[in-house]
Formats: C-alpha cells, structure tokens, sequence
C-alpha cells in the first residue's frame, strides 16, 4: 500500500463473494447488505467461492483502494457460516488470515499493552 491509515475496524464478509464486483458493488454490498458506511476508516474483506482470491476495500482521504490477493496455491482459512452481517475481526487477525491461518490461534502469544518500562 502506498499510503497506509491505519484503519480502525477490520469486517469480514462471512461466506462468498462475487469478485467480480469492483468498488462500487463492495461499496454497495458494505453501505446496503451490511448497514455500516463504505467512507469510514476501515477494511472490507471479501473472499470469492474458491477461497484463493480476496478483495479488501479501503477509503483513503479522497478516493478508494481496492488491493486484490491471488494465491497460487492452497486456500484461505476464510469463514464459511453466512452471517446477517459482517465479522468484525482485529488487524492481527487479518493478517493470520492473509498467511493462511484461521482466525483463532490458540497458540498465538496474547495481545499485551504495554504501560510503563520497568
């Protein structure tokens, strides 16, 4: 990405999408199917049947970014279980998914905050 804000909800599209669809049909699909704004500072992940291809769709100040991932082999570990609207996950956990992870690593280290250095 040539510019990168950080956005402050990941949202999954449970189930498949058609990627055929450009900007404008994921940007209905975000503003219409799942009620939440297209404009906001977050990532839209889609994902198509096969689960080798991903769209993320990203507002950026003054216009859209639509990043496209093609995997030669193997599959995502995408969420199958259609749900009524979209799957908000962490940015940790979207990048578990682009390595081909699933969503949950039991074995993952916990998430820390750090607060003061002893």
């Amino acid at each position: 990405m040539l510019s990168e804000p950080t956005p402050r909800e990941v949202y999954l599209a449970c189930g498949t999408t058609d990627l055929r669809k450009s900007i404008d049909g994921l940007a209905a699909i975000v503003s219409q199917a799942f009620a939440l704004d297209p404009f906001s500072p977050c990532l839209f992940v889609f994902c198509n049947r096969r689960r080798d291809k991903l769209k993320i769709l990203q507002w950026d100040h003054n216009g859209f970014w639509l990043h496209y991932r093609r995997l030669e082999r193997g599959r995502f570990q995408w969420p199958q279980t259609p749900q009524a609207g979209p799957l908000a996950i962490t940015r940790r956990q979207l990048r578990w998914l682009l390595d081909g992870l699933p969503l949950e690593q039991c074995q993952a280290h916990p998430e820390v905050t750090a607060r003061t250095v002893l």
